[in-house]
């Protein structure tokens, strides 16, 4: 069965269509995921609980981490990729990831604390073992003959076998909290990831705002210069007309300066 495994990173195209894809749908295998261990976490610690059922709560688990940890690495790359030249596509483009970013991030803490519940019932399997076998923390990682030394030190071996023939330590037992306590380790490990997970979050987003600022800055800027452009032409276009008219004007007065003269000479002559 697949959980969404985390695979095949290194093979996925890194332009920004395919990345806005690929991270949607593992977000929606995290959130899907995250509903199959609510509900294999109803059934730990009644009679439905196997350790089967445990086995494929540990493998949903980490997958859906390897997912979060692949889609944090996607969203990093979507962050690298150099804005198109257009405004309205780089608005159009943080608008998507704002979108993504805020689907991730409430994923992310439904799968935590989904995480953080499956380690509180593992804790409570290992205390319910403990106890059933009268086991200590510091004893569960030892066999029964190493238990047995000890309490040969302190002279109380006749009594530790009398409990022992009452309550049998199994190596199953042993085995058992071995187990529980691994799982243990490998959950506070994935919480830990998804706790960084979170912290690179927060980076984009501050990094995220102050480009777009910068971006808008540009826009503003560009459009400042549009209008001082339009306002510089509109001022040709006045003293061009302005000139214009001094042309007419001193043409007409040539004219009129050659048609005076012209005249005078005319009268002269006769």
């Amino acid at each position: 069965m697949s959980y969404g495994r985390a695979d095949s990173y290194r093979s996925q195209p890194r332009d920004f269509n395919n990345l806005i894809q690929t991270c949607s749908t593992n977000i929606q295998k995290i959130t899907q995921n995250t509903g199959q261990m609510k509900s294999i976490l109803y059934q730990l610690g009644t009679r439905q609980d196997t350790p089967e059922l445990q086995e494929r709560l540990q493998q949903v688990q980490h997958y859906t981490n390897q997912l979060a940890k692949e889609t944090n690495r996607h969203l990093k790359d979507l962050g690298s990729l150099p804005p198109p030249h257009s405004p309205s596509e780089q608005r159009q483009q943080k608008i998507q990831k704002d979108r993504l970013m805020n689907d991730f991030s409430a994923a992310l803490n439904n799968f935590q604390v989904v995480q953080r519940r499956a380690a509180e019932k593992e804790r409570e399997s290992v205390a319910r073992v403990r106890a059933g076998t009268h086991l200590t923390e510091e004893d569960g990682l030892r066999t029964p003959d190493e238990q047995l030394v000890t309490f040969e030190s302190n002279e109380e071996r006749s009594q530790l076998q009398t409990q022992a023939d009452e309550l049998p330590i199994t190596e199953e037992d042993l085995e058992d909290i071995r187990e529980r306590e691994t799982n243990i380790k490998q959950l506070e490990s994935d919480i830990m990831d998804v706790n960084q997970i979170f912290k690179d979050l927060a980076v984009m987003i501050h990094d995220q705002g102050d480009m777009i600022d910068s971006i808008e800055a540009n826009v503003e800027s560009a459009e400042t210069h549009v209008d001082r452009g339009a306002e510089q032409l509109q001022r040709a276009a006045y003293y061009q007309r302005k000139a214009r008219k001094r042309k007419c004007i001193l043409v007409i007065i040539l004219v009129l300066v050659l048609t005076i003269l012209g005249i005078i000479l005319w009268q002269a002559s006769k």
